[in-house]
């Protein structure tokens, strides 16, 4: 399993038009722009993309869509695994494995849902093992939603030398973690991605192999050459760590839909409809449009300084 699936990955977003469909030529756009901006892979159909909101054929087509909209440029890594039931986990799984993608993701609340502990993540994790086509590349992802579930090194060991895992999406937000993993990992292939913007620097620094947090959604290529540059001494790096986790501090102000609304900003796509952010977020959160006035200044003053030390 060598699919790469690590640096800079974007949790997608998913258009939607105002009468809320997938907006599939917003989405060849967004695309287009994940590319353009220092995308390595893509992860389409995850937390970011609405997963939760959206019904089987949705996640299948739309992975199956980004998959050809990359056209072998970046991988493609997936998840949309949302059920319960082993039945239902089963269907939706298999249908994803059909769609072209690079490596299925697995999200860790589910393969253990009856929060069992170790021996239930080995009983679900053996039921995927069993399901899933032999040579297909596999990820796991720490999914907040529903409920945050770490794995303990026991089951990161477990994955690791099934030799189908290639990449983590640590979601512990936990610098310690994230280099007791990295050294678990070793040189086996199971990439450790951190998806904090507050310690993505440090990260880096610790063997993290790159970032997949949902200001990816935002400046893509500034995450890009901090990954490239993490260990340089300049104030350059320094002042974008700082610049890139305060950024990141807008997150609870109606995200996915501020990403959205940044996005029509661009002109990627028309409309910020969201089924999971269903309110206006500028009258619940005040300022917020001022507050993305503010960060879109800050990228370009960085965008300039980094055009300039180069």
């Amino acid at each position: 399993m060598t699919k790469n699936a690590h640096g800079i990955v974007p949790v997608m977003l998913t258009p939607f038009t105002p009468d809320n469909r997938i907006d599939w030529e917003g989405l060849e756009r967004l695309v287009e722009w994940y590319v353009e901006n220092g995308a390595d892979a893509l992860f389409a159909v995850c937390q970011s993309s609405e997963m939760q909101k959206l019904s089987l054929e949705e996640r299948t087509s739309l992975s199956k869509k980004v998959v050809s909209l990359a056209r072998g440029r970046v991988p493609v890594i997936a998840s949309g695994h949302i059920s319960e039931s082993a039945e239902d986990q089963r269907a939706e799984l298999m249908a994803m494995a059909d769609t072209g993608i690079d490596a299925l993701v697995l999200v860790t609340n589910r393969v253990d849902p009856r929060q069992s502990g170790t021996e239930g993540f080995r009983f679900g994790l053996q039921n995927v093992l069993n399901w899933v086509p032999k040579d297909l590349a596999l990820g796991l992802y720490e999914c907040p939603a529903p409920y945050r579930r770490l794995i303990t090194d026991e089951e990161f060991i477990l994955c690791r030398d099934t030799g189908r895992f290639v990449t983590l999406k640590d979601v512990s937000c936990d610098l310690d973690t994230v280099k007791r993993r990295v050294a678990l990992s070793g040189d086996s292939g199971f990439a450790v991605v951190n998806a904090n913007a507050a310690i993505a620097a440090a990260a880096m620094r610790a063997g993290s192999k790159g970032f997949a947090g949902v200001f990816t959604n935002f400046h893509p290529d500034l995450y890009a050459w901090l990954y490239h540059h993490a260990g340089e001494e300049s104030n350059l790096r320094l002042e974008l760590e700082v610049f890139l986790a305060l950024a990141a501090m807008a997150e609870p102000m109606g995200y996915p839909r501020l990403a959205k609304v940044f996005h029509t900003r661009l002109g990627t796509f028309s409309h910020h409809h969201s089924r999971v952010t269903d309110y206006d977020i500028a009258e619940r959160h005040w300022a917020v449009m001022s507050l993305l006035d503010h960060i879109q200044a800050g990228e370009q003053r960085f965008r300039q300084r980094i055009a300039d030390h180069i």
